[in-house]
């Protein structure tokens, strides 16, 4: 067949690690032998951002913004390990978070359904999408560590000089502190990102955080969520017969549990980063989540939920076998390409990513799979595929429907 000819490019994003290994397999085998890609290629890989000084995360952020799409491979985020493994200069900052705060994005996870992966909540019938704050919070903290007894105080000076204070505590001797922060305009930008997608994908959005204890920070999230629903959303919304409603954070979980699925629940940032992990391993394996960032102003940006499996890694240099498992990848790639495709209105491209994604699922409900899911599946047959292998096994499937 002819292959399907893009007009704008990707913005490509390359890995570190054992991600980067499945990067280049599934490009060979399951996207270019198809589409003729057209990217424009940044190298996110620890090494590189490290000869730039992180210049390249920012370049593919901008990228981003020029293009409207792009797709991104998993990154490591170095710990004081990882300094001394790849003799960094500095221990560089999160490629994820940098690319939020520049393209001021909303995060959105959901889990890939498969019929012999079942979720641990046996309620759970349909995906649950988990909308994550991408600012602020823990993520831009300052700390410090309480030596000996002293007072401490949040002091906000205005542009005159004047002074604010509140007390946070009197310590009597050691402990710690942290100071936490957010911006009116991030939160607002949260909010619309999170009601225009319930809006795209015609699901009902809940939101949740703590505002009967944290009276000032938390209410403020919730406080503006209603007045941006209020002034721009609620008509929409009713239209369409979707919900709009907030909770409290634990009375959401509770809710979460209970329910059937089919809904997106937004979280500040921490909250979205624990329970995106939870979902996921509450409906079978962190490989199977997707993951989409997207901005106020309708550019995306696709990767996997998951990290870059190091261990897979260590084995693959050993050149021993491994069986990593792709899907979030490789949906991360059929998000972008589908998104290109809408954009530029190029139908092929749409039905091919759409193809590629029924042949990841056609394969593993027929019994082919990664070691991860074979140890959780609960089809009669089942045969554990390498890493490779699983990949070819798609791409016979993919060539069968094509």
């Amino acid at each position: 067949m002819e292959k399907i000819k893009m007009t704008t490019p990707l913005v490509e994003m390359d890995g570190d690690e054992m991600t980067r290994v499945l990067w280049k397999l599934i490009k060979e085998e399951l996207l270019i032998p198809f589409v003729e890609l057209k990217t424009e290629y940044y190298d996110l890989g620890l090494e590189y951002r490290n000869e730039t000084d992180d210049a390249v995360t920012v370049d593919s952020a901008l990228a981003t913004k020029k293009y409207g799409v792009a797709v991104k491979c998993a990154t490591i985020t170095p710990n004081a390990d990882r300094v001394k493994e790849y003799n960094l200069k500095e221990m560089w900052k999160s490629p994820n978070g940098t690319i939020r705060a520049l393209l001021d994005g909303t995060v959105f996870r959901a889990p890939i359904i498969v019929k012999g992966i079942e979720p641990y909540v046996r309620n759970w019938v349909k995906p649950i999408t988990i909308a994550r704050h991408a600012y602020g919070d823990i993520y831009k903290a300052a700390e410090i560590k309480i030596p000996e007894a002293g007072k401490c105080e949040l002091v906000y000076t205005k542009e005159n000089g004047e002074e604010v204070r509140e007390l946070i505590h009197e310590f009597k001797g050691p402990g710690i502190l942290q100071g936490i922060h957010n911006l009116n305009s991030s939160i607002e930008s949260f909010a619309r990102s999170c009601f225009n997608f319930a809006l795209d994908t015609r699901q009902d959005l809940w939101f949740s955080s703590k505002d009967t204890i944290s009276k000032k920070y938390d209410h403020t999230f919730k406080d503006i969520f209603q007045e941006v629903y209020e002034k721009e959303y609620a008509e929409k919304f009713q239209a369409l017969g979707i919900e709009y409603f907030y909770t409290l954070i634990d009375d959401a979980v509770a809710r979460v549990i209970r329910s059937n699925g089919g809904f997106i629940w937004a979280c500040k940032n921490y909250d979205g980063d624990v329970m995106s992990d939870m979902l996921a391993t509450a409906f079978g394996s962190l490989s199977m989540m997707t993951s989409v960032l997207v901005s106020p102003d309708g550019k995306y940006e696709y990767e996997a939920a998951h990290g870059t499996v190091q261990r897979h890694y260590y084995k693959h240099l050993k050149g021993e076998e491994t069986s990593t498992n792709p899907l979030a990848t490789i949906f991360a790639w059929t998000g972008a390409l589908r998104k290109r495709g809408e954009l530029d209105q190029i139908h092929e491209l749409c039905v091919f990513a759409d193809k590629l994604e029924k042949a990841c699922i056609d394969t593993v409900e027929s019994g082919k799979m990664t070691k991860d899911l074979a140890l959780i599946t609960n089809l009669s047959y089942v045969e554990s595929l390498n890493t490779e292998d699983f990949i070819k096994a798609i791409r016979s499937t993919l060539e069968a429907s094509l």
